[in-house]
């Protein structure tokens, strides 16, 4: 049995034409401008049809939180797929290293039992090993050291459910957690962090290829050493070509401006598109509670409630599609 889906405008790569998408036994078999044998067919009309989006890094979505086990997961990531995100990577934020541990047990159960529309890439590790001075949205009573005899038990057990692990590199002291987890396959990724070019250096030698939501708790050029100046994450991000910049595109936490300076100096082939949406995305909420931290909603996105800092974003990942190509001036092959 032969389904096509027939659009004027199919997004494959960098192109956008107009064709057909073809697929059988829930696999596609060609993505072409030419006409070939089918069963079914689906006219789209003018309707996008577009690679799945790959979302990595959210907190939950639709009224579900990724922390809190099996079925809220499932939840979640199937409201993502709605707006386009076939791919997933649950984030768990800084609690007590306990609880994270139970958070990452429930996206497991999640994995294996097969219930969740898109796939459950793994988890995403957003702590405990932070900067304190760039906590933005966590819970510092929670953030400490990285300690082997905390994450090596944990990885032993989920490392198969665990994606990637956002950390501050400058409490990696010689790189050694960062090694290990590139050592059992997980993404070491530099955020809610202070550290120096020379800190990130440590960690990309280490395998550390990706800084969690640029511009959002990363940090800038300082003065040190008689007033000399050092290079931050910032900056990092922007030197080293091997770095990838995940960007919260939602519109809020970085204006087009600085959206379009980012990506003239990355390029788009650098760049991580992601929401770091919160349980509330989709929602009519106006405020929620992000473990133990209180937030509120208004103008569009998440804040502690003194309005001082964001606490994460109520998007869907296609508001990151239209952000890029209504306000940035993206087309819409390189924003998906």
């Amino acid at each position: 049995m032969i389904t096509r889906i027939k659009s004027t405008r199919i997004v494959c790569g960098r192109e956008l034409f107009s064709g057909y998408v073809y697929f059988s036994d829930g696999k596609i078999t060609a993505v072409t401008k030419k006409k070939r044998p089918f069963d079914t067919e689906i006219d789209v009309g003018d309707a996008f049809v577009a690679p799945g989006f790959i979302e990595t890094h959210t907190h939950g979505a639709g009224g579900y939180n990724f922390s809190n086990g099996c079925e809220d997961v499932i939840g979640a990531a199937n409201f993502h797929v709605k707006h386009g995100a076939t791919t997933v990577c649950p984030t768990v934020t800084t609690a007590p290293f306990a609880q994270m541990a139970e958070s990452l047990a429930g996206i497991d159960e999640a994995m294996k039992s097969g219930r969740a529309l898109p796939k459950i890439l793994g988890a995403h590790l957003e702590g405990p090993y932070f900067s304190t001075a760039q906590v933005g949205g966590q819970s510092e009573a929670n953030i400490t050291e990285p300690r082997p005899e905390d994450y090596r038990p944990l990885i032993e057990k989920y490392g198969h459910a665990i994606a990637r692990w956002s950390y501050a590199p400058e409490r990696d002291e010689g790189g050694a957690f960062c090694a290990y987890l590139t050592a059992n396959g997980i993404l070491p990724s530099a955020g809610h962090t202070n550290a120096t070019h020379a800190d990130m250096k440590v960690a990309m030698e280490n395998g550390c290829a990706l800084v969690t939501h640029l511009y959002s708790c990363t940090s800038t050029i300082t003065r040190e050493r008689g007033g000399f100046r050092v290079l931050g994450v910032i900056e990092s991000a922007f030197l080293e070509d091997e770095l990838y910049a995940e960007l919260i595109g939602d519109g809020c936490h970085l204006p087009p401006d600085l959206l379009r300076m980012i990506l003239k100096i990355k390029g788009v082939d650098r760049i991580l598109l992601t929401t770091d949406s919160l349980s509330v995305a989709g929602t009519e909420a106006t405020e929620g509670e992000l473990d133990d931290a209180h937030y509120i909603i208004e103008d569009g996105v998440c804040k502690l409630p003194e309005r001082g800092c964001f606490a994460g974003s109520i998007a869907t990942t296609d508001r990151l599609v239209r952000v890029m190509t209504r306000d940035v001036g993206l087309s819409v092959p390189d924003a998906v």
